[in-house]
């Protein structure tokens, strides 16, 4: 029996490996991670994420091929494959420090995997990892190998979260990187025949392993860019009368474009954007290529741009101060179907509006006030470091309360912020609403969800991004 261990049960490691369970019932799956809290979550009824069907892959092979233990060095020794889906955040200090990813996760693993190594091992990159990372492993490897040989193959996953176990099933591509040589090649195809096991053969790509590094970043980088490209326009639109929810549908309607990803909205988040690019711009600069850094370095001003221009919409619209006035926030996730609340754009805009002195109430149908509390006061790519290496318990931020419900977060409030397109934001029953708020009664839509015409007609004034404004809020500058 072919036994594959993952080193990382997070976002990445758990769902992947659930996935290969369910598909490979001829091959023994085990997550290990050095967080036992993360592992006994793993092994309950409350998984540690939030994900449409991952729960039921999980009960369905828990305790059959799928094992979730503490016991790395056990698994890792016996695993004739190992992915190894640790934390790579952003350095914090140091040389590349605000950019360059940190890899000191992934070098203890690796020193760790050839410790307790007794047999060759295919080792597999699955967290993101900048251009050059396998070279580094390999050196690790090769130097510390006891005689046992090594292969070194790149993996990256191509997740969206609240679709990841739909893309998992039916992914568009899966990709593998590795040498061109005859023990790089038994590797490739040993990693291929696991995925054949669901996945078309035609919709596995193998490429060197830079190449497969390098398209991780590319991908997200391109996705980024195309979010940042069409709130760069929202802001033309607000300043002209267009509505970009038209511009962006005629835009993707040239097949050549298409309509993916053209949304306009508050910004984007999520645990990869942000970081990849800062990653390439790191990459670019190290490689003398101080234009084509400044290029991808845009796309993340105009995402803080957006961010920004939102706060200050907001204040701006409501007499040019927040201070002391209830402002209701729905949703705190970076998008809908997910928990997850890294670099979510909802924590610059809460920030912001706490800056102003506004007291907020929050309500995310997927998101605990821990967990909120502790985004609020936790410093800039902290939350990338594994749990017990946070801060352990944050400052709370007293002007914040966590509502149980939408409507329990908009009584009483000044203004309304939505900042997630969560489905049952979009179904609320705004009158009862208006009703319960201070008057004049304000939404701010940043995700584009509600019927403006509508709330109009009911007496709020709205603001939705890159839409004709509000008479309220014409002359009124976008940007203090």
């Amino acid at each position: 029996m072919v036994k594959i261990c993952c080193i990382g049960a997070g976002y990445v490691g758990g769902p992947t490996m659930a996935v290969i369970a369910l598909k490979c019932p001829s091959i023994e799956v085990a997550v290990v991670d050095i967080s036992v809290s993360r592992i006994n979550a793993w092994n309950s009824d409350e998984l540690p994420i939030y994900e449409p069907g991952l729960d039921e892959v999980v009960k369905q092979c828990r305790g059959k091929n799928l094992f979730f233990s503490t016991n790395v060095e056990k698994h890792v020794s016996e695993a004739d494959i190992i992915f190894v889906s640790v934390n790579t955040p952003t350095k914090t200090r140091g040389l590349g420090a605000g950019k360059a990813a940190d890899l000191t996760y992934w070098e203890s693993a690796a020193r760790m995997i050839a410790d307790v190594s007794k047999s060759d091992k295919i080792v597999v990159e699955k967290s993101t990892v900048p251009v050059k990372t396998a070279e580094a492993i390999e050196k690790i490897l090769s130097h510390n190998s006891k005689g046992i040989k090594y292969q070194i193959l790149s993996n990256p996953e191509f997740l969206a979260e609240g679709t990841a176990i739909e893309d998992l099933f039916k992914p568009d591509r899966v990709l593998i990187g590795g040498r061109d040589t005859p023990g790089g090649q038994k590797a490739i195809n040993a990693l291929r025949d696991v995925y054949a096991h669901w996945v078309p053969q035609d919709r596995i790509i193998c490429t060197n392993i830079w190449s497969a590094e390098l398209s991780k970043l590319a991908a997200n980088a391109f996705l980024a860019q195309r979010i940042s490209s069409v709130n760069a326009m929202s802001a033309l639109c607000e300043a002209t009368g267009a509505n970009v929810t038209q511009v962006s549908h005629a835009v993707g309607r040239d097949t050549r474009i298409g309509p993916k990803f053209l949304n306009a909205s508050v910004g984007f988040g999520g645990s990869c954007f942000q970081k990849d690019i800062l990653n390439l711009v790191y990459i670019c600069e190290c490689n003398g290529l101080t234009e084509v850094a400044n290029y991808w370095k845009q796309v993340i001003k105009v995402n803080d741009y957006q961010k920004s221009r939102f706060v200050n919409r907001v204040v701006s619209s409501m007499f040019n101060t927040v201070s002391g006035k209830k402002i209701a926030i729905l949703g705190f996730a970076f998008k809908k179907d997910t928990g997850d609340t890294r670099e979510t754009p909802a924590i610059d805009v809460c920030k912001g509006l706490l800056g102003d002195k506004a007291n907020l109430s929050i309500y995310d149908p997927q998101v605990t006030m821990d967990q909120i509390q502790k985004d609020l006061s936790m410093n800039k790519f902290d939350w990338d470091h594994p749990i017990h290496l946070q801060p352990m318990s944050p400052t709370t931020v007293k002007q914040v309360s966590v509502a149980w419900d939408a409507y329990e977060a908009a009584k009483d409030a000044h203004g309304l912020c939505i900042l997630t397109e969560w489905d049952e934001f979009r179904a609320l029953d705004y009158q009862k609403i208006f009703n319960s708020m201070q008057k004049p009664a304000f939404v701010f839509d940043g995700r584009n969800i509600v019927d403006v015409k509508k709330l109009r007609e009911i007496g709020f004034i709205v603001y939705s991004i890159g839409k004709p404004l509000d008479s309220w809020l014409k002359d009124m500058p976008a940007m203090a």
